[in-house]
Order: C-alpha cells, then structure tokens, then sequence
C-alpha cells in the first residue's frame, strides 16, 4: 500500500514508518520538525520507497496534493507535544488540531484513503472514574494550561466523528496513553525519556511531590502493533484506547529506571506541577478482541530503549 504518515519525524511516527516500510509498503512522511528530529529520517531514508515531504499540515495540502493523490491509508499523527511546550506551542497545539486535522481529512476523502486518527489519553483530563472506558467523557478543563493539547484533541475527535457520519470516510480514532521507546526526543521531559537521561548520567531523579502519582507505560513496538491492527480491523468511527493497563507510581518507575540503568542517581523530590494528573488507567477491552495485548515488559523495553541510544 501507499501510505501517509504526518508527524513522521516524531518518535511514534518515525517508529511506525520503520515497521511499514520493513513490511513493503510505501511510505510517505510529513514533519515541519517543530518536535519531530531529523535524525530520525536517517534511517527510514535507507528504504527505497521512502519519501518525505517537508510541510506544515495546518497550511493547504493543495501544493503535495498532487503527490498525494494515490492512497491507501493516513495516520494522522502529527502534533507538537509535550508539559514544556503547552505554553510556547500552545497555539500551534491548537491550529495543528484544528485547521491541520481538517486539512488532513479533506485529503483523505480526495485521495478515497482510510484513515487512523491519533488521539491522546489527555482528552480524559483528570479522570474521575478508573479505569478509562472509551465512552467515559473525561473531567478536562477547558481554560487551564493543558487545555491547548487537551481540548485540541477533543476537537480533532469531534471532526474526524464529524466527517465519518456526514462524508462516509472510514476514519478511527486511537487515545494513546503513556509511550516510551527508541527515537524518543533527547528533549523530551516526560517521565521515561528524562529519567533516562539522568540516570545515564549518574544525575539526581526529579520526582513531582512524593511520587504517589500513577501511570502505564507502553513500549513503542507494542503501541505500532496496536495502530496497524486498528487500521486493519477497527470499526469505522469507532474510538480505541491503546498503552499498557499496568499501573507504576513514578516514585517506583524512577526506582526501576536507576535499576535497569546501572545508575547510581538518587531521587530528588521537586515541587509538584498543579496541573499534574494523579492518575490514568485504560480498559483495554475493546482492543485487546483483535487479539492485541502488551507484550513487553516495562524491564526489557526500559533496557531496549537504553541499548538503542547507544547504538
């Protein structure tokens, strides 16, 4: 198949390039590298058949539409992400999830594409119900510092449900929770990423409060499995979560990270952000029929990731 991937330059997006190219499609990615990382381009340009496009998806797809013109699927991945960046790319935040989503779903009806939305486990907000069924509505508020990614990806759900019911396009929508694994950004302050970063170099842990806060944490190759089977399988309009359902506090994960590592960090307690969610969990129901579970443990992907940054 030929297929799109906006935001391919990102870790999942670059991820998941490498697993369709390694299975013979053609691959076509789109980055304007506000988050994305060019170094991740260096491997999948070792694939002949692909191709990126370099390109800001909030402006009109009309100038590549031409080299776009024969699809057969788009994941829609691209958005800038983030806790540092809610503020500096808060309006990109927002345009991406509004004016690109729109743009990306228009040339996926021109183009008679199926196409896998990328939502986030953000748009539950601070969950008062655990755990997260795809029907629960969230507990999100729509002014505070998250509501940039948050609301704005509540949007793009709303126009990706939009175009299935008044234009027919067989679209679905992912919520990905917390992910981790190689081509992360050396920029990246979430949990894992920072962690690592610090325990590689034998530097203090900083863990919010006292670190009672809990998440799941997903190996990347697991998520890329999950979003293909999606594609293949899922129902069109339909909304699936996608991550792990094992709960870790991140005073337990920053333990485990200086385990794996070797490291001999300590952990630091900082102040906690007010707007740091305590906690979220999904119910991986409706996934988990096609079949689709995590298989990594959090050890061996913690221990993969590090392995891959010193390749």
């Amino acid at each position: 198949m030929t297929i799109l991937v906006t935001g391919g330059a990102g870790f999942i997006g670059s991820n998941l390039c490498e697993n369709l190219l390694k299975n013979g499609h053609r691959v076509i990615a789109v980055d304007n590298f506000i988050t994305g990382n060019r170094l991740n381009l260096k491997v999948l340009q070792k694939y002949p058949n692909f191709q990126f496009i370099q390109h800001d998806i909030t402006h009109p797809l009309v100038s590549i539409n031409r080299q776009l013109s024969t699809l057969d699927q788009i994941y829609h991945l691209a958005c800038p992400t983030g806790v540092d960046n809610l503020i500096p790319l808060a309006q990109e935040m927002l345009l991406t999830n509004s004016a690109g989503t729109k743009n990306v779903l228009d040339l996926a009806l021109t183009s008679g594409a199926k196409l896998v939305f990328t939502s986030s486990s953000e748009i539950y907000g601070d969950p008062q119900v655990s755990p997260q069924q795809e029907k629960y509505t969230g507990n999100v508020d729509p002014t505070g510092i998250r509501s940039p990614y948050e609301e704005g990806k509540r949007l793009s759900e709303s126009m990706v449900s939009m175009y299935v019911r008044k234009y027919g396009l067989d679209a679905k929508i992912v919520r990905i929770f917390n992910t981790y694994g190689p081509f992360m950004s050396q920029k990246d302050n979430r949990a894992i990423p920072l962690f690592l970063r610090k325990a590689l170099n034998n530097e203090p842990l900083p863990v919010h409060g006292e670190g009672k806060q809990t998440r799941t944490f997903c190996y990347v190759d697991d998520l890329i499995i999950g979003l293909i089977l999606v594609a293949d399988k899922g129902k069109t309009g339909d909304v699936y979560n996608l991550g792990s359902d094992e709960q870790i506090t991140i005073y337990n994960l920053a333990c485990k990270v200086i385990e794996f590592a070797n490291s001999k960090s300590e952990i630091k307690f900082v102040e906690r952000p007010k707007h740091d969610h305590q906690g979220r969990k999904p119910d991986l129901s409706k996934i988990k029929k096609f079949g689709w579970w995590p298989k990594i443990s959090l050890r061996e992907g913690i221990i993969r990731t590090i392995q891959s940054q010193n390749q």
